[in-house]
């Protein structure tokens, strides 16, 4: 064989494939050279401004350089901690509102109730009260479009009931005794959202307070709360922060202010670039004579753990319940000019012991939300000893108990999550949401009645004389969900005081629901036994 021959049977295929390799080499070494050119424009170390630079100008397509940008924020930020996020300048209004206090609408609270949007409650003093609108109209027309029996979503009905104050929507109402469409046009307005969900006493010495997030308004709501309760005698109280998620740190220390007395340490803050920040309490104690439980679960989280944790660490009161989420970072928020907005980890927060109750993150974020399932499938909601706290995390209180970091607050009084009245009939025609039917069925037909109740014992009395549960069960069972006498021995009486709580909440709102469930929530009537020993 010729070396000519021999070459083109094994030497050309070696060559064509450094050819390649080669050429990829030099191709890779242009390229380079004109990214860090003097056309790009960017120094060593503005990597990214280079890279999106690049693209936009030399990339095979036209790039949408800001949808790229937006995107890209996100994956940055993944990769630091669970906390830190972008919120685009189209989800901020959304994202920010629930903390602000308000939001500009009619003014109604709405149901979708057989593909016809139904009016729960028309707030008090809103846009749509002002007009005339009551509870159970029936919204069938906004702006001359017919939204009833359309397969209607409550993103879409917020969408167009919601607007800037001042702007007007007109809306047509279905109402009963009405042989026609009743016309009303609203300007829409400023309609409060309030952080207290319901306080009340509940018997003549111990108050309740249920808080659902801390915002700009929570501090004065909470003051508003307290005097109501001290002018009827309050001396105990159960404040109840279950599944409240947090929200801004100074209302959470204006809160633990309340109950302590001057120059105790409530939390303290720091992070790589912020020097330690610490808050004590001042001379407020408006609350510091009050006997104090404070109910945890665990969704419990952010602010919500400042204050157990702040009451916990100073010996003020006992806490309850299971132990809180575990969120510990401190977030600042940016804006930017086109109304995007960064809130970025700054700092963690630590209780007076010393703890820092952030649970780990660094397994991913997945794993990380996950948590609260991984604690349901260990045991944890219903068994105190399947917790195990390593001593490594161990701290001190005033008194010198002994509490511990790593992931939450851990309650002084263990509560498992109430599991006695649940049965396949229960699960049933909870998961087909029968209940919520049934109950706003039962107060439009009953409306006329229902509302010359003032209080929810009353609404309570008077169900019971009804005998609501068996109506209940009838209606269950014309929804395919037959009667179940073994079901209904394990799950009735708790399914009766939900169905009066539920018909309650539709006539008095929360001051209807709360003193009615309380008769079947474990956890609060715990709180109420230990305030009633005083331990």
């Amino acid at each position: 064989m010729s070396w000519l021959q021999k070459m083109s049977k094994y030497g050309m295929p070696l060559v064509i494939a450094l050819s390649v390799i080669l050429g990829m080499v030099i191709q890779q070494n242009i390229d380079t050279q004109k990214f860090n050119g003097k056309n790009s424009g960017f120094q060593a170390g503005n990597k990214l401004d280079a890279v999106i630079d690049y693209v936009n100008r030399e990339y095979v397509d036209t790039v949408d350089v800001p949808s790229l940008v937006e995107n890209t924020i996100p994956k940055i930020l993944e990769e630091l901690d669970p906390h830190s996020v972008y919120i685009p300048a189209v989800d901020y209004e959304a994202v920010n509102e629930p903390l602000e206090g308000n939001f500009d609408g009619i003014g109604v609270q709405f149901n979708i109730q057989k593909d016809t949007v139904s009016v729960v409650k028309v707030i008090l003093g809103g846009p749509s009260e002002k007009v005339g609108l009551r509870d159970g109209d029936r919204i069938v027309k906004v702006n001359d479009t017919v939204i009833a029996g359309v397969g209607i979503t409550n993103e879409k009905v917020m969408k167009l009931l919601r607007g800037k104050k001042g702007t007007k929507v007109k809306v047509g109402i279905l109402r009963r005794g009405e042989p026609e469409l009743v016309n009303f046009t609203i300007a829409r307005d400023e309609i409060p959202l309030y952080s207290i969900d319901v306080s009340y006493m509940i018997d003549e010495t111990t108050g309740y307070i249920k808080l659902s997030k801390f915002a700009k308004t929570t501090y004065k709501e909470f003051q508003e709360a307290i005097a109501k309760l001290k002018a009827l005698g309050m001396k105990k109280l159960v404040f109840d922060l279950r599944g409240n998620s947090g929200g801004y740190l100074d209302a959470a220390i204006n809160i633990a202010d309340e109950f302590l007395e001057a120059d105790k340490l409530i939390v303290y803050t720091e992070g790589k670039s912020r020097p330690r920040s610490s808050y004590y309490s001042t001379q407020r104690a408006s609350c510091a004579d009050l006997e104090l439980v404070v109910l945890i679960d665990e969704w419990s989280a952010s602010a919500s753990e400042i204050v157990a944790g702040a009451i916990q660490d100073n010996d003020r009161g006992q806490i309850i319940g299971r132990r809180s989420f575990g969120k510990g970072l401190v977030q600042e928020p940016v804006m930017f000019a086109d109304g995007s907005s960064l809130r970025l980890t700054i700092a963690r927060y630590y209780t007076p012991s010393g703890r820092c109750i952030q649970k780990p993150y660094n397994e991913g974020q997945e794993k990380y939300f996950d948590d609260i399932h991984e604690r349901y499938m260990n045991g944890e909601f219903e068994q105190a000893d399947s917790i195990h706290p390593m001593d490594s995390l161990k701290y001190y209180t005033v008194l010198g108990r002994v509490v511990y970091g790593g992931g939450g607050i851990m309650p002084d009084a263990f509560i498992p999550a109430d599991t006695t009245g649940i049965s396949d009939y229960y699960t049933k025609i909870n998961r087909k949401g029968l209940e919520y039917q049934f109950c706003f069925e039962y107060t439009d037909n009953h409306r006329a009645v229902l509302t010359r109740f003032k209080t929810a014992h009353e609404i309570s009395d008077y169900l019971d004389k009804q005998k609501v549960l068996e109506q209940f069960v009838a209606f269950a069972a014309d929804h395919n969900v037959p009667r179940d006498a073994k079901g209904l021995k394990i799950s009735g009486e708790t399914i009766e005081v939900q169905l009066k709580a539920l018909v309650a909440r539709n006539v008095l709102d929360n001051d209807g629901f709360y003193p009615i469930i309380q008769e079947i929530d474990k956890t609060l009537l715990e709180g109420i036994r230990l305030l009633q020993n005083n331990k």
